[in-house]
This record gives C-alpha cells, sequence and structure tokens, in this order.
C-alpha cells in the first residue's frame, strides 16, 4: 500500500485532524504537502483547509465519503499533455467538474547536498517536464509517486547522492537544500487542474459568455462515426477546445472521447449539439460546467 515517508507523514496527519474539524471547507489533493496541488489548492481557495492524500483516486474518495467538500485535480499539462488515468478516473468519479484552475509550474533540484547525484525522484510528469535539464547533467530520473512525496522521501533517506524535483515550497517543508531552481524546460510551463464536487453547478447561474462544459463520448463502431459526432458541434456553432481519446475496455472497438465546449447547456446552440450527438453516439455523458479561468484562443 502506497504510504508517505514519514517527513511527509506528519504533515500529512496534522492536516487530516484540522480537515476533519470543517470538511466542508476541507479541498483534498493527491500528493504530499508542498506537492503543485496543494500549491493550486490553496491559490484556488486560501480559505479552505488542505487535505493531503495518497493517489488522485483518494483525494476523489474523499469527497464522495464527505471527508472533503472538493477535489483539486490536475487534468493536463502544457508541456507534457494529459496527467496519466484523470481521463478514466474522473468519468467513474460520480463527481461533477465545478471550477478549473492553471496554475505556473516551476520545478527545483533538491536535495540534501549539493551533489554529484546518481538519480533524481520525482513524478513522471515532473521528469519529462525536465527531461532535457536531467539529460544534459546525465541525472536519471526515477519515478515516484508525487513530486513532494520524492522530497519527503529524499529527506528521509539522507542520501546525499540522491535528489528530487519538486516545487520550492517541499524544500522548504522537508529540510533540503535547493541546487538549482526553475529546472523546467519550458519557463511557460503551465498545469491546467479541475474542481470536482459532489453536486454540479446549475449552468444557468454562470455568466452566458464564459461558460465551459465537460463531456466523454462514445462514438458507434462504424465508419465515419468521429467526423458524425464532430459534426454536430460544428453545425451548431459550438467550438470545441479539447478532444482526446482513450479505449473503454479491452475490446479496442469502443472509443470513448473526453471534450471540452464552450458554453453550456440552456445555450440553445449547445442543447441543439448536445442533442444531435446522443443521436450519432451510444453513450453521452455530462461531467460538468464551470466558469473559464482563462479565455480560449
Amino acid at each position: 500500500m502506497q504510504t508517505f515517508a514519514r517527513p511527509a507523514a506528519i504533515l500529512v496527519e496534522a492536516m487530516r485532524e484540522t480537515a476533519s474539524s470543517c470538511p466542508e471547507l476541507a479541498i483534498s489533493f493527491g500528493g504530499a504537502p508542498g506537492s503543485n496541488s496543494h500549491q493550486a489548492a490553496m491559490q484556488f481557495a486560501p480559505e479552505a483547509l488542505p487535505l493531503p492524500c495518497v493517489s488522485f483516486d483518494d483525494a476523489l474518495d474523499a469527497v464522495k465519503q464527505g471527508r472533503a467538500g472538493c477535489a483539486m485535480i490536475p487534468i493536463e499539462n502544457s508541456q507534457h499533455g494529459r496527467v496519466a488515468d484523470i481521463h478514466f478516473l474522473l468519468p467513474e468519479s460520480g463527481l461533477a467538474i465545478v471550477a478549473e484552475h492553471f496554475m505556473r509550474i516551476t520545478h527545483a533540484l533538491m536535495a540534501t547536498g549539493p551533489g554529484p547525484f546518481r538519480a533524481a525522484y520525482s513524478h513522471p510528469q515532473a521528469l519529462g517536464q525536465s527531461r532535457l535539464f536531467l539529460k544534459a547533467r546525465g541525472i536519471p530520473g526515477l519515478s515516484h509517486a508525487d513530486t513532494a512525496g520524492a522530497a519527503a522521501f529524499v529527506a528521509e533517506t539522507g542520501d546525499p547522492a540522491l535528489a528530487a524535483i519538486a516545487p520550492p515550497l517541499a524544500a522548504d517543508l522537508y529540510g533540503l537544500e535547493i541546487v538549482e531552481r526553475e529546472v523546467e524546460d519550458a519557463h511557460d510551463n503551465t498545469t491546467r487542474f479541475v474542481v470536482l464536487a459532489n453536486a454540479a453547478r446549475d449552468p444557468a447561474t454562470l455568466d452566458a459568455g464564459d461558460r465551459m462544459t465537460t463531456l466523454v463520448f462514445e462514438v458507434k463502431n462504424i465508419p465515419a462515426a468521429l467526423y458524425k459526432a464532430l459534426g454536430c458541434f460544428a453545425t451548431n456553432g459550438v467550438n470545441m477546445t479539447k478532444l482526446e481519446s482513450y479505449q473503454k475496455g479491452a475490446s479496442f472497438a469502443a472509443t470513448m472521447f473526453y471534450a471540452d465546449i464552450e458554453g453550456a447547456p440552456g445555450d440553445p446552440r449547445v442543447d441543439a449539439a448536445l442533442e444531435e450527438l446522443a443521436f450519432q453516439t451510444n453513450e453521452v455523458r455530462l461531467l460538468g460546467s464551470y466558469l473559464q479561468s482563462r479565455k480560449r484562443g
């Protein structure tokens, strides 16, 4: 079973105890204290009580079980693409997307000393975002469950030949030395997060000009199925800002698509597009409507 390294576990226990006193104010996230998800949660809702969880799945469960009012989940990165497993977790969670949040991501190389290093631990996303930096220095990247958790692990081992790539906050929390700052390969490195809650937002309460809707749909296993599905949005003038595919089951005959569109139910164009989409596909499921936190285009 995945657990936190001891330096992180001490902080996690204190945060969980505080969050349990007022769960409706708690915001759960996957990762140790000091992770990017932790920082995103505090940016989004400074008054919230952070609730660290060992995984994204556990963070979603915390909301479903009433231990948190909402969850902050990273969904995609400008440099390294989708966050693994998220497209499977969100539709199956039963939760609704109620908001989005964009955060500039900066990583630091940290350790108990100045090196040299035989390895650097971090989440696969952070390793991918720092690939050129690591390659130039000949430091192998090793996968860890999350960025701040990797920092806590390095602090716990006390091995001067091990480093972590994590947010600078993690160095402060776990007593590590920052060897080099801004090690991400692209300095416009940005992650999009979504906020999930048990109850969906009523689209009618959202500003008409700045709404987004996220949905998943399964195309029929026939020629031009995707073309016909996308035509539902094109002919009704609905702008689609994101489209990604993933397989449903092991047959490789049922392809699911995860999509973001501008607008929300209640908009005649969106309503018409969704009605046509239901006819052209095997399944359509809305994951939530919410305000844009950043203009598209």
